[in-house]
């Protein structure tokens, strides 16, 4: 291995965990405005397994070959012309180029320094890749998208994954009254995180469960028992479903419309301001960040296989530099 070069996970073509291995590919080198930034952790997110089996963000990243992965914490070796945000030695976090090839299973990733902020201060790297899509899709459907407000009811759907625990938090942040699906083992832990309400999926459909709700979270989508289009159940009129796993179908538009409610899509996009905003609120202790296993980078199909079966707690993280 040269300076040149550098580990990095990829796949030839599309198929089940199998098809990731580790190759030497080459290292790349920052443009202006972009940072190069030595990888400690990446985070792993349903939408990079999606994609390896050949769904997620193909229609963006094309045919393989490709590296997957968009959530990285490491620290900046090399700024490129330009660059005033931040400087060499810096630890940062990131969910870089989104939808875009962020290539974020490897050593050293490279992109617009404004993508990436200062890790929060009090967690190690892995638990800081832990946070970036995750916790950047919940805070922009809750803030940016539904403008949440004090004491408005909002519903959460798979609260207890990685969107859902950062989704929870947010919410209580806000000052909401959060309602969580999961399953009855976790309900105590997210009634830790902030819900008032927990609802078990497997023994209770939460449309029948509640009602009058502002806001619906919802991260399992119509493709799993008709989520979404159950969720428009459990608005009041004129109440907003954020639709995030599979957006917005005709039909699923077609049924909130006859029931006088609001829909919308939402695909997360890179931010570093909001990374910011939200490494405060875990350093002042708001948001805890939760962490159910961790691999080395070479078992990168193994966290695949781990993180497809369902039922993790919070996020999976690669270790990719001490």
């Amino acid at each position: 291995m040269s300076a040149d070069t550098m580990r990095a996970v990829v796949q030839d073509g599309f198929g089940g965990p199998e098809v990731l291995r580790i190759q030497q590919v080459p290292r790349p080198v920052p443009l202006p405005t972009e940072v190069l930034v030595r990888v400690h952790a990446a985070g792993i997110n349903p939408v990079d397994w999606k994609t390896r089996g050949g769904t997620g963000m193909v229609g963006v990243l094309g045919e393989p070959p490709f590296s997957l992965g968009w959530d990285v914490s490491g620290v900046v070796e090399e700024v490129g012309f330009g660059v005033t945000t931040l400087k060499v030695g810096d630890e940062v976090y990131g969910m870089p180029w989104f939808p875009r090839a962020a290539n974020a299973y490897a050593e050293y990733v490279t992109a617009p320094a404004r993508q990436f902020a200062r890790k929060p201060a009090t967690v190690d790297h892995v638990h800081a890749a832990a946070v970036p899509l995750a916790a950047l899709t919940a805070w922009q459907a809750l803030v940016d998208t539904a403008h949440t407000q004090a004491g408005q009811r909002v519903l959460i759907t798979a609260a207890a994954g990685g969107v859902g625990h950062f989704a929870v938090q947010f919410a209580r942040h806000l000052c909401a009254h959060v309602i969580a699906t999961a399953s009855a083992a976790r309900h105590t832990w997210l009634k830790e995180l902030g819900a008032k309400e927990t609802i078990d999926y497997t023994t209770a459909r939460f449309e029948d469960a509640t009602s009058d709700v502002d806001v619906v979270i919802d991260l399992v989508g119509d493709a799993h028992d008709r989520t979404s289009t159950r969720s428009l159940q459990a608005l009041r009129p004129g109440g907003l479903l954020v639709a995030i796993p599979a957006g917005v179908s005709p039909e699923l538009a077609q049924a909130a419309e006859a029931a006088g409610v609001r829909v919308t899509p939402l695909l997360v996009e890179p931010d570093g301001a909001a990374l910011t905003t939200i490494a405060d609120l875990i350093d002042a202790g708001h948001v805890a960040v939760e962490v159910e296993d961790t691999f080395p980078l070479e078992q990168a199909g193994a966290a695949h296989a781990r993180g497809e079966g369902g039922r993790t707690r919070g996020k999976l993280v690669l270790t990719v530099t001490d």
